[in-house]
């Protein structure tokens, strides 16, 4: 029962927030957010004993059942989704937002989608909860975004809407294939997905990957990412960057890997390919970027798209490293948003070149500037270098020289992170619409990121652990 909290919390907020005017909405998020992170981590520290499960009959007609469980992957990706939700609400309570209702209402029902993604343990299930968190954002983007936002949210609710679709008729196929009675199990639709021939995997993969594909995303489907996470307010942007795009890698773990292991082996070095060049093109066009925005959202296809090519590597010790890279980038990302929108209130602008000199004027937002940007570009000692060390482990045991290839993102990514610090914390003071440095709720919510970036960094050994026994059941 204690996973289905994990869901009930944020879906019954979520749905009791439309009601309600003004900051009780707010109240009622970030309560909500707070009691949603103690479940989760509640769940996580269970993890450490045994997985957790829930099963209930829900449509026997489909052969399907309200199927959860939460192995090491899934509670951390829960604890996870409940952290970057209570410091989005924590940063937000003295930010004003029109119809704070409906907007704080969205947000609580997409992490009950994420949440359910993260949990399902029948195909049916994962579908309908995939569902359930893309559908608040579609309105939060074309609601609450910028200037643009109807054209951005169009090109995202297209892209997303035929992977989807292909994602259904996969699955739906694969369901029929269970020997017996229709199924939608996880295991009868992964002892049904290996056993297909191998013409049959090759354009089933293809199928179900482009929607995990889209949701990374990984070149060449990427190109809904920037314009949507520029266009779309901050809060919103968290949650895209840091939590769902985490949905499409966990899927091809989940529901990719396993199921079609042939498919998956005959297609790997294209995938790896796509994802490399995904990497390199990213962090050049991060290079040039001007814009705070973009230039993360760019840095984030980059990061992304090495955790995707180590994926399949068919390597233990890089599907490690992508659950433990999983959880630190979301931890930095969501840092690197928070910075952003702290910098773009003060200062009116998200332009490098407009900005400058924030160590002199608000001296605790540079130094928190400098450990999250540190982080993200995976300086030893940040939580960011563990994860980034076993992905490029993975990657070096099979496929050097694309390795080699793959490692100029770190160097591209350091000149554009180092470039970006140099331009936002030092030089003149630029003009700002306000002076004053972090408030106390930005102050607590920034605390935790920093806290933790450090911690993991110094002492990553609880999530190494939370993670150590799912590695070996994917990579066989």
């Amino acid at each position: 029962m204690i996973l289905v909290l994990l869901i009930l919390i944020p879906l019954l907020t979520g749905i009791l927030s439309f009601t309600i005017k003004g900051d009780g909405a707010k109240a009622l998020a970030l309560i909500s957010s707070i009691l949603t992170m103690a479940v989760s981590a509640y769940v996580s520290g269970a993890n450490f004993t045994a997985p957790i499960t829930f099963n209930q009959p829900w449509i026997p007609l489909l052969g399907t059942q309200f199927s959860l469980a939460a192995d090491g992957m899934s509670s951390m990706l829960c604890l996870l989704t409940g952290i970057v939700v209570m410091v989005v609400m924590i940063v937000n309570v003295n930010k004003d937002v029109e119809k704070p209702g409906s907007f704080y209402g969205f947000l609580l029902l997409s992490q009950a989608g994420l949440m359910g993604v993260f949990l399902a343990y029948d195909a049916l299930v994962f579908y309908v909860f995939w569902e359930l968190a893309l559908i608040p954002v579609y309105f939060l983007c074309s609601r609450w975004g910028g200037e643009k936002r109807i054209a951005v949210t169009f090109k995202f609710f297209v892209y997303t809407f035929v992977g989807s679709l292909m994602l259904l008729a996969g699955l739906i196929y694969l369901s029929m294939q269970t020997p017996g009675l229709t199924s939608y199990a996880w295991n009868d639709i992964t002892r049904a997905g290996a056993a297909l021939p191998l013409e049959k995997q090759q354009w089933l993969f293809w199928l179900i990957f482009i929607a995990f594909a889209i949701k990374m995303p990984i070149f060449p489907f990427h190109t809904w990412q920037p314009d949507t996470y520029e266009q779309s307010p901050t809060p919103v942007t968290i949650i895209l960057s840091a939590l769902m795009v985490k949905m499409g890698l966990f899927a091809v773990l989940r529901w990719l890997l396993p199921v079609l292991p042939a498919g998956v082996a005959y297609w790997s070095d294209t995938v790896i390919i796509m994802a490399v060049i995904g990497i390199v093109y990213a962090s050049l066009i991060a290079v040039v970027q001007t814009d705070l925005k973009r230039l993360i959202a760019y840095s984030s296809i980059a990061h992304m798209g090495l955790m995707a090519a180590v994926a399949f590597t068919h390597s233990a010790v890089g599907m490690h490293g992508i659950m433990v890279q999983m959880f630190n980038h979301g931890i930095n990302i969501t840092g690197m948003w928070v910075m952003v929108s702290m910098i773009e209130n003060r200062w009116g602008t998200r332009d490098m070149t407009k900005l400058g000199g924030m160590a002199g004027a608000t001296p605790k937002m540079a130094i928190a500037l400098v450990v999250i940007s540190l982080a993200n570009i995976a300086l030893p000692l940040t939580n960011g270098f563990i994860g980034e060390f076993m992905l490029f482990n993975g990657l070096f045991a099979g496929h050097m020289a694309i390795m080699v290839v793959a490692g100029l993102g770190v160097i591209l990514g350091a000149v554009y992170t180092l470039n970006m610090i140099q331009k936002v914390a030092y030089g003149e003071v630029a003009p700002m619409v306000s002076s004053k440095d972090m408030s106390a709720n930005e102050f607590v919510g920034v605390a935790i990121i920093i806290i933790l970036i450090i911690f993991l960094g110094v002492y990553p050994k609880p999530l190494l652990d939370l993670t150590s026994g799912i590695a070996g059941l994917i990579v066989k």
